[in-house]
């Protein structure tokens, strides 16, 4: 197990670790939403589209111990300790309160943000909807140290709680003088710029049957809050007493410019594998779907393919007849096709399987496809996603593809295909 300049085993799990060492208790997994299953430029250490939760040789967790007023925060002895975990909170240019971390044996944390400094264990870049292959972001709304997770190592559940904002390379956390925080009694608390944003679905995940939960806000100290009136508004939402920051099975955490999707180890253990996706595809190839037009039997990709190959299958979006590629009923003035089953005029799209199995809530054959990239999945697993809002900018929301970012289009932004096989 690699050891970082922290001192602690990084998380992250190599294809060959798993033989090797003894088995590890996986706790969950991260996957950012917009990656099929790699990121364009290739996973690469602390850089991947998804991440494996592990529980460590050694517990790394915090947990708050004592909190004190002081006059200048920059000089204080907790902020000055390098091994002393801390918050701190600015309330004025000459006055700030200090929190206290002492170590928790009991948990282990795990941290998120754009940083690539070491005790970020997981950095996340700012998602681009559809190709990515050549996309730059300007400038990120990610925060370099922007969240926190830590897990109960000795229950066997195996919590994980979030909370906004991660502790830096000084072991410190400081929330400026316009940060919102506020004083509750005598605990203080507080929100990050853009926000932390979790979304638990309601109802099991896995088995199709949930239902997108309403976004809530998650504060440093663990809280839940409603939204606030725009991503970075001074004011503070309404408590949420009947939420909680422990992620299940489905959350969705958005940290302003890349959202990503909590998977527990026991709802994994439900969910489709890549193989058994593999095994959908060779199903519906083995029932040799034609061409109408060309004849040719058309081939659906098992893994994501970088070239278009013969027989590439394609979809009319606004009917859902699968065809290969040719040159007839072009509308040139619309640069749309009509489609020889039917004569419905429409966008064309190449078909191309979503192999990131966390994204799918059920085990079904992959009928039906995102509209209009083209990314299929089962019935249940479009439709849960198509009504699933993603938030977009400083007070939007949006329903996308979870393979690749792209926004749905239409309604119910989602097609079944119509394929024509099993001719023999």
């Amino acid at each position: 197990m690699v050891k970082r300049t922290d001192g602690t085993e990084s998380p992250i799990i190599a294809e060959g670790d798993a033989d090797t060492d003894k088995p590890r208790v996986k706790y969950g997994e991260l996957v950012i939403l917009g990656y099929n299953g790699f990121l364009p430029q290739g996973d690469r250490g602390r850089r991947r589209s998804k991440f494996v939760l592990c529980k460590r040789g050694d517990a790394n967790g915090v947990k708050r111990s004592k909190h004190y007023i002081v006059q200048s925060p920059q000089t204080s002895q907790a902020i000055l300790d390098a091994k002393q975990h801390s918050i701190s909170y600015t309330l004025s240019r000459n006055q700030a309160v200090i929190v206290e971390y002492k170590e928790d044996p009991d948990t282990d944390m795990f941290q998120v943000g754009r940083s690539s400094e070491s005790p970020i264990d997981f950095v996340v870049m700012d998602t681009l909807p559809g190709d990515k292959k050549d996309a730059k972001v300007l400038q990120s709304t990610i925060s370099r140290f922007a969240c926190r997770i830590l897990v109960d190592r000795t229950d066997p559940t195996h919590k994980a709680r979030i909370y906004a904002a991660g502790f830096d390379s000084s072991r410190n956390i400081f929330l400026g003088e316009k940060a919102t925080k506020w004083q509750d009694n005598v605990e203080i608390d507080g929100l990050t710029t853009n926000g932390v944003l979790i979304m638990h679905p309601k109802g099991q995940f896995c088995g199709g049957a949930a239902e997108c939960g309403l976004w809530r806000e998650t504060s440093v100290g663990g809280d839940v809050f409603s939204l606030r009136e725009c991503r970075s508004a001074q004011q503070k939402g309404q408590p949420v007493y009947d939420e909680t920051n422990i992620l299940q099975d489905g959350t969705l955490i958005d940290l302003c410019g890349a959202t990503l999707l909590w998977r527990s180890a026991e709802g994994l253990r439900h969910s489709p594998t890549k193989k058994d996706l593999e095994k959908l595809v060779d199903e519906i190839n083995a029932g040799r779907p034609q061409c109408p037009v060309g004849l040719n039997t058309l081939v659906i990709p098992r893994k994501v393919s970088l070239g278009e190959h013969v027989n590439q299958p394609y979809v009319y979006l606004n009917c859902g007849h699968v065809q290969g590629q040719h040159g007839w009923g072009q509308d040139k003035a619309s640069n749309a096709r009509r489609c020889p089953m039917c004569l419905e005029l429409g966008p064309v799209v190449t078909l191309c399987m979503g192999v990131e199995n966390a994204f799918y809530v059920d085990s079904g054959p992959p009928t039906y496809c995102f509209n209009p990239c083209g990314h299929m999945a089962t019935e249940k697993t479009v439709k849960y996603w198509a009504n699933v809002d993603i938030p977009h900018g400083t007070n939007g929301f949006q329903a996308v593809c979870p393979f690749c970012a792209t926004p749905l289009q239409g309604s119910p932004g989602y097609i079944k295909l119509i394929f024509q096989d099993n001719l023999d």
